[in-house]
């Protein structure tokens, strides 16, 4: 029983790390579908193995903390108590410490009295906010935070983005042609490959919701949902201030909820709710995004066109910008957008080019 006390003490902080970049694994598989929670990884190690894991189940459902120790009582029975508590956890973000959807983490943790807690960052919202640390130590665990915190906080940059500046984590997206141009006016075209679209398509499936304008809407007909891809759609917004779009148009159809923000009228038909902004024009997007932060959406894609994305960029409101830079030449069209950021990836999906940047 000694050696399984110290054990922890002798565990490199490379062992560590690995154990936490597992928990940021585990993590990224509620994408998509625990928002507004954050994503969260587990991971329960006893002398050097691991004994459970897990990750938060879709929205209202168990946290990852609680899935980890339901996998070791199902594998042990009635010593799971007895080998928790000479065991070490692993968590991406602080346990939570308020009850929501779900008892507090914390407080089943601190009952469970495991011999440390690591923490890979805190929780800002403000009803946790090192108060699941403070349960803990209360308990006397030893807590160890900031392992892998940039990581931890990257994963979440959505959560953390509508907690802190109230609201979504903004992605620009669009593909342009090798020449700068995004396509051509009042003419649908496609510039980026099947395999980029399937991409697309998974992005959606990962994003709370997903804006285009009216030209886009009228031009190319979106039906903005995932096809190529499993999971979720996204909820649709669509910007029509003189509710100029059809009503047969694919963005109004029945396979996903759509908002459309207008200067016109507020209705609700179906699944198309309509919500009507006072000076439509007057800081629209700051308007947009609060009333979708009130709405709890977390995170949104701005697919276009290029007036729609130059607004977001205009007005500094975005996070990340996705580019699709395509092998195909236009000569003449829409010029892509113009912004300023600093880039994260790039490459090749098929023969686009895909560039990934962050605003500085």
């Amino acid at each position: 029983m000694c050696q399984r006390y110290d054990f922890h003490r002798f565990v490199s902080m490379d062992m560590h790390k690995q154990y936490m970049h597992r928990c940021l694994e585990l993590a990224q598989m509620g994408a998509g579908s625990v928002s507004p929670n954050p994503m969260v990884g587990a991971v329960i190690v006893l002398d050097g193995k691991i004994i459970g894991e897990g990750y938060t189940s879709p929205y209202g459902g168990p946290h990852a903390e609680v899935n980890a120790v339901q996998q070791v009582v199902q594998k042990y029975g009635e010593e799971a108590k007895r080998l928790i508590e000479g065991s070490i956890f692993y968590v991406s973000l602080e346990p939570c410490a308020h009850y929501g959807k779900t008892p507090p983490c914390a407080n089943m943790i601190a009952e469970l009295k495991p011999l440390k807690v690591y923490i890979a960052c805190l929780d800002p919202f403000a009803k946790v906010n090192g108060k699941g640390v403070e349960i803990l130590r209360e308990a006397g665990i030893e807590v160890e935070i900031g392992l892998l915190e940039k990581e931890a906080v990257w994963l979440n940059r959505r959560f953390f983005t509508r907690i802190g500046q109230f609201r979504p984590y903004v992605i620009l997206k669009w593909a342009q042609s090798k020449d700068g141009f995004m396509g051509m006016q009042n003419k649908q075209i496609w510039l980026s490959n099947a395999a980029s679209r399937q991409l697309v398509h998974r992005w959606r499936s990962e994003e709370d919701a997903i804006l285009v304008g009216t030209n886009t809407a009228v031009v190319d007909n979106p039906s903005l949902t995932v096809r190529e891809w499993q999971g979720n759609n996204p909820l649709r917004i669509l910007l029509d201030r003189d509710l100029a779009i059809p009503l047969d148009a694919n963005i109004l159809d029945d396979q996903a909820d759509t908002i459309v923000f207008n200067a016109k009228k507020t209705d609700w038909t179906a699944n198309v709710k309509y919500i009507e902004l006072e000076n439509y024009g007057l800081y629209l997007p700051q308007n947009i995004l609060y009333q979708l932060y009130l709405m709890d959406v977390q995170s949104i894609i701005i697919e276009g066109g290029r007036a729609t994305l130059h607004m977001f960029i205009d007005a500094d409101l975005w996070d990340e910008a996705r580019v699709f830079e395509t092998e195909t030449k236009l000569f003449n069209g829409i010029t892509a957008p113009q912004f300023s950021g600093q880039l994260l990836e790039s490459k090749l999906v098929s023969n686009d080019l895909l560039k990934i940047y962050k605003k500085q």
